[in-house]
């Protein structure tokens, strides 16, 4: 009974193998075809879906790359809806794709997404409700191509999270940061909204470029406040892209970083449009003062030197923005802007908008501000004694007369000796200014007279002389 060729039992170690060299070139030429036809195969599996996946994708492109207005009457909403659809799809292809997509793609559509993004912006609204804060609902005016924006919005996002830094690099260059930056001037909220996600996540992703992409915010905000009296629209959302840019500062800060806050910051509170944005502003400022507790000092008397004179309901943010400022330094600090802070505070108890008097007012039920007032209580008693008893004299509204009582009554409890003194010298300074008033005006009285008797005088002798 044989043994067949191919069975187990057939091996090296039982059959002796002849060293032909034929036989060994047969050998290695059938691994060598094999291993050929293997490979073929495999790449004859893969590269037709590879080659139709992009051309998929570039057929998407190319349909979405024309763009509609939205306001040409022909255009139908069948050719809108479609153009939908179609972005929707390139959407679902681009979003699972986390190792990103080839330059002959990648080229393409980037043109595409800057062909429906960078686009002029219609002229500001500048009507009177434009200049109200908190009021994004009512002072929107919604961009006409928002159902295909948002979509591009969405491709572009997706790109920024799944491409590599390097590659990503080659199409985010600076120009289109900047491209970026114009458009936080559009006046929809949705695309801002937007527009904030993807700056941040590109922020978050090209380290190489977090310097110029800092620089030209800033670059924003100074010409906002120094250059242009008209609106924008986005300087609230970028400052709430800076907010958390310096949430991640190191300490100490770096003199550049302070610079950015004395510069930058700091002058953002002198705009008319401020309130619009102080909530973005103050958490900006907050953040510093609270990595660094010195710089305290610095804003409060930065905020001084921009205090409005008419605008009433800047008056009211900046007093809030104070008070919190307040509660955060240390005894050492506070002494050294006491005096100005307060006397700052009395003018705005003694204002004649009952709002801004009674918003003064009201910081004094805050304990951790009066426990640093009493810290300097005789350098800045005297002032309030002042303010104090003006408005008790003679204030329009019975609202802040009663609100000055009841922070009379906590001022005298706490320091009942000296605000005494404090009333008597106001008294007497008082009766020393009412007596030197008194004397003002008879010296000019006599002056008068002085003035009249000297021109009856002239007349007199004027009649006497000859024609």
């Amino acid at each position: 009974m044989g043994i067949h060729r191919n069975s187990p039992k057939s091996s090296p170690k039982h059959a002796h193998i002849s060293p032909n060299s034929n036989s060994k070139q047969k050998l290695k030429s059938i691994s060598l075809k094999s291993l050929l036809d293997l490979d073929s195969r495999y790449s004859s599996s893969r590269q037709p879906h590879r080659i139709s996946e992009y051309d998929e994708i570039i057929s998407l492109i190319s349909y979405c790359s024309y763009t509609y207005t939205f306001t040409d009457p022909s255009e139908s909403p069948s050719q809108h809806n479609l153009k939908r659809d179609k972005l929707i799809k390139l959407l679902s292809v681009v979003k699972p794709l986390k190792k990103g997509l080839p330059g002959e793609v990648l080229s393409p559509l980037f043109a595409m997404l800057q062909d429906h993004l960078f686009r002029p912006l219609p002229p500001p609204n500048t009507s009177i409700i434009s200049i109200l804060p908190d009021d994004d609902d009512l002072i929107a005016t919604p961009t006409a191509t928002w159902p295909h924006l948002q979509l591009v919005y969405d491709i572009l996002l997706c790109l920024v999270i799944n491409m590599e830094p390097k590659m990503l690099q080659e199409y985010i260059s600076d120009s289109f940061i900047l491209n970026l930056l114009t458009l936080f001037q559009s006046e929809d909220p949705r695309e801002r909204d937007c527009l904030k996600n993807v700056y941040h996540r590109i922020y978050s992703k090209l380290h190489s470029s977090r310097s110029f992409m800092r620089k030209a915010m800033n670059d924003v905000f100074l010409h906002y406040t120094y250059e242009t009296e008209e609106k924008h629209c986005g300087i609230g959302d970028l400052l709430e892209i800076w907010g958390t840019i310096i949430n991640g500062f190191s300490i100490p800060l770096k003199e550049e970083h302070k610079l950015f806050m004395t510069r930058v910051l700091i002058p953002l509170h002198r705009p008319k449009g401020m309130q619009a944005y102080y909530k973005q502003l103050a958490y900006c400022v907050y953040q510093f003062v609270e990595k660094d507790p010195m710089l305290g000092v610095v804003v409060v008397r930065g905020i001084l030197r921009y205090w409005p004179t008419t605008n009433c309901q800047k008056e009211v943010v900046l007093i809030g923005e104070l008070e919190e400022l307040v509660e955060n330094m240390e005894t050492e600090q506070y002494k050294v802007i006491a005096l100005p802070l307060c006397k700052q505070i009395t003018k705005c108890l003694n204002s004649r908008n009952s709002q801004v008097a009674e918003r003064a007012l009201y910081v004094w039920n805050n304990e951790r501000f009066v426990k640093m007032v009493s810290q300097a209580i005789d350098d800045v008693l005297p002032v309030l004694v002042e303010g104090m008893e003006e408005n008790l004299r003679g204030h329009w509204s019975k609202s802040v007369r009663q609100l000055t009582e009841n922070v009379k009554e906590m001022l005298v409890e706490m320091e009942p000796i000296l605000y005494s003194r404090c009333l008597s010298e106001l008294d007497h300074n008082q009766s020393a200014a009412r007596e030197a008033e008194t004397r003002r005006r008879e010296r000019w009285e006599r002056l008068e007279m002085a003035a009249k008797l000297n021109q009856f005088i002239q007349e007199s002798l004027a009649s006497r002389l000859p024609n």
